[in-house]
Order: structure tokens, then sequence, then C-alpha cells
């Protein structure tokens, strides 16, 4: 038997129920046995057990997952026992910028089991080397929030030395943006409604802050801190509710990279501004495997580790997101199986 958690019909965080269900056996002919021992939360985990994402009755959720492999199937090369190893948000992604709709339909935690369980037994496909010296904790932080982050500065676009690059609030994606900007010489300036998060974004590096409950208008602050020039990325975690203070605070030609929905799924947007602005507002949701080999290269070459907010076993995975609903965490919350 396996510990797990399961999301029960309806979905909401008082149905996640801890279960004990049948061990997944012996891996087969390219598969892989990972023993896990960590995974980390994201707005897509809470949507999906907050019924905002429907799934079905029994489900286990969590997209992230990290640990270590016990044993390996026939014809796996990729992997030997011993190694750790991080999760896939899109396993069926190989690489490429255009992966078919149904590479992107295959997500732990959604569409089929996730990772608050003991042990799993995948392709070998749906796991990829973790950094070096990282714990399962630190690990478990890339697979959405670190590698949606990089492709919004590095793939979609062109973060360099001399980059100016907006990031708001302090959670998974937006510290580590943070990070990966300064890591590749850019400046950065932070936006927070909390001035003690300011300072904590500010200790690692942000250049310039801005409180966003205290100045509203906070594109045009931004634009004011850059000398009119404007930014080069805004990494867009808000969505309706701020996307045309990010257009605001964007150069001619900028990139708004459009992440997440936290103010709402629909708006209204300033398209003569989009226009006259020349902008490029791109959504996008995590990444393919190339990018993550490539992210997990770079955070070993900068020395980056990821900042870990509170550990929740779990059995009370249920707390932990209600600790993240209450918007008191920075960085990211981890869950230790």
């Amino acid at each position: 038997m396996m510990r797990a958690v399961q999301l029960r019909a309806p979905a909401s965080l008082d149905n996640l129920t801890p279960a004990d269900l049948p061990d997944p056996g012996d891996p087969g002919p390219g598969e892989i046995r990972v023993r896990l021992a960590a995974s980390s939360l994201n707005f897509h985990d809470f949507a999906v057990v907050a019924g905002m994402i429907p799934t079905v009755d029994g489900r286990i959720p969590m997209s992230d997952g990290a640990g270590t492999v016990e044993a390996v199937g026939e014809g796996v090369t990729d992997y030997k026992v011993g190694d750790s190893v991080v999760s896939l948000f899109f396993p069926d992604w190989d690489d490429g910028d255009s992966p078919s709709m149904s590479a992107l339909t295959n997500v732990p935690g959604d569409s089929t089991d996730g990772y608050a369980r003991d042990v799993v037994v995948t392709p070998q496909h749906w796991f990829t080397r973790a950094p070096q010296g990282w714990s399962a904790a630190e690990a478990a932080t890339l697979t959405c929030a670190g590698l949606t982050a990089w492709r919004a500065l590095f793939v979609d676009g062109v973060t360099q030395p001399g980059s100016i690059v907006l990031v708001q609030g302090s959670g998974g994606v937006s510290v580590f943006a943070l990070q990966f900007a300064k890591a590749a010489g850019a400046k950065v300036i932070a936006t927070s409604s909390s001035d003690a998060k300011l300072e904590r974004l500010k200790a690692l590096g942000a250049d310039e802050l801005i409180n966003y409950k205290a100045q509203p208008a906070w594109g045009a602050r931004a634009l004011e801190l850059t000398g009119g020039r404007g930014v080069d990325t805004v990494v867009e975690i808000g969505g309706a509710g701020t996307l045309d203070q990010s257009m605001l605070a964007t150069r001619v030609g900028g990139h708004v990279a459009l992440i997440g929905v936290l103010t709402g799924i629909v708006g209204p947007v300033k398209t003569a501004l989009l226009m006259s602005k020349n902008l490029r507002v791109q959504g996008l949701t995590v990444g393919s495997r190339a990018q993550q080999l490539a992210m997990i290269a770079g955070v070993e070459a900068n020395a980056i580790r990821p900042i870990l907010d509170q550990h929740f076993p779990l059995e009370n995975l249920a707390d932990a997101f209600r600790h993240q609903a209450s918007n008191a965490h920075f960085g990211k919350i981890i869950v230790d199986i």
C-alpha cells in the first residue's frame, strides 16, 4: 500500500482526503519507479482542488513532484537507481516552441493523477534529473513555477545584461523571475502590496520597489523609474486586473509575459495602447522538457537556490492550500511526503 491524498467530489479543500491505495508495483519497459519526497504548491493546483479546473472524483492532485529513482524497467537508459529526479508539468512536450494541443493536456494532478502520494511508476520521460546537490523540496519548486519564469525571460523573452524586468508580487514565479533576471545581469523592478515583502525582494536583488497599494498607478511609476523608456519584460501574474498597468510600464516593442489570472479571467484590454506601443503580449503555460533541462543547467551554473516558505506534511495538504490562499507566503510552499 502507499499513502496518498485524493480529491473527492465535489472539489473543495475540505474534500482533500488521505487514503491508502495499492502500491503501483515494479516498472515495466521504459518506466521508472520514483519514491517521492516533496511537492510544491502552485495556483494551478489550487484551481484544481478548489473546483475551478474540473477533474474526476478521486483525483490525486499536485503537478510538482521530486524524489529518488527506486527501480528502472527494461530499456531505461536515462536513469539508474538512486538518481534524484523532478517531474515535468507537460510530460509529452519534449522540445520545440509549438507543441501539439494533445501534449498540453496530459498534466499530472489535473487530467491524470499527480504527486500527492508516496511513490509513482511512470514512463521515464515524465521526469528529468534534478539539480546537483538540491534537496527534493528544492527540486520540487522547478516543475511549474521555476520553468514558467525561465520561459518568460529566456525563451519567449530575450533577457540579458542591461535588460529591465518587472515582477509582480512574491509568489513562486515572481521570486524565481527576480533571481533568474539578476543572474542574467538585468535590472529588476518589483511590486507588492506589502512593504515587508518588498524589503525581502530587495534583499534578493530587486533594484526598484513599488507598493501597488500605495501607488495604484504603478505602471506610470515603473515608466518613471526607467526614465520614460519602459521595461523590456513584465512577468504578468495578475491577468485582467493588472494588464493595463503592465502595458503602460512596458517599453515600445516590449514583452508582457501573460502567466496568471489572479485578478480575473476576462476583462477589457486597451487595444489602442497595445497597438501604439507595438507590444507583444504572450500567454504561456510552463514549458518543455528541453527547456526544463536548460533551466536546471542554468541554476547549477549560477548557484541559484529556490526560496522556500513553510513546509506541510502530506496529510495536511489542505492546510498548505489555506496558507496559500491567505497570501501570506513568500516563495514556494512545500509539501513533505
